[in-house]
């Protein structure tokens, strides 16, 4: 029942939003099993620079001779930059949505319901894009990075995080978007209808550890070259 002052929602609306809604989870969940293989491919910097090398090779002509070089590359690259777009804009729209459906902040604040990961999302949302724009420069195209372009992968993997400051700034960004991971996965599920009240427990405690677990492999790569483990 709404209040009197209040309106309701029109249907159409209600649909706008639970579409927009689907679009943030699939493309949430996109970029969460590219993040995945992202991070198993980081790994393979402890089996030496060959080894790092070699996959890095091995990525860049993976459907060879049958296509041109890169072109699996670029068609996943492509596919990332739509998704991020797509999640980006669903994210934004909701949010404005929410602010012209409620003009007025609500007197009193939701309580533990709303996490400290959930209140964050736009911004370290903000700060992870900012990130991934670095990381591309710095470690893909290398233009940002002490080696320069034109050097191996391994090369710019330990130029780059033998900088203090960059591992920091990776660390900020990587919890940042840990928090991002842990909130979208628990909302992803109840968008897809895959989560009742039974179930949340279990789907937060899944959230979390899987989080943990993703940006701690993220994480051991650029500790280990700024500690002498990999070298």
């Amino acid at each position: 029942m709404t209040q009197p002052g209040q309106r309701r929602t029109p249907r159409a609306a209600r649909t706008n939003s639970v579409g927009k809604k689907v679009v943030m989870a699939v493309s949430g969940i996109i970029m969460l099993l590219y993040l995945v293989a992202h991070m198993i491919g980081n790994l393979k910097a402890f089996a030496g620079r060959e080894t790092f090398n070699s996959y890095s090779h091995w990525i860049r002509t993976i459907g060879e001779p049958a296509v041109p070089a890169q072109t699996f590359l670029t068609i996943m690259r492509i596919l990332l930059v739509v998704t991020v777009v797509a999640h980006f804009w669903a994210a934004i729209s909701l949010w404005r949505q929410a602010r012209r459906a409620r003009p007025q902040r609500y007197v009193t604040k939701k309580p533990a319901a709303q996490s400290y990961a959930s209140r964050t999302m736009r911004w370290g949302g903000v700060i992870v894009l900012a990130f991934i724009v670095y990381h591309i420069l710095d470690l893909t195209l290398g233009v940002a990075n002490p080696e320069g372009p034109g050097t191996t992968p391994y090369d710019r993997l330990v130029a780059g995080f033998s900088n203090p400051l960059v591992v920091a700034f990776y660390t900020i960004a990587l919890v940042l978007l840990g928090m991002h991971l842990r909130h979208g996965i628990w909302s992803a599920t109840q968008t897809l209808g895959q989560s009742n009240k039974r179930r949340e427990k279990t789907v937060n405690h899944f959230a979390l550890a899987f989080s943990v677990l993703l940006i701690g492999g993220f994480l051991i790569v650029p500790f280990s070259v700024l500690l002498g483990i990999i070298d």
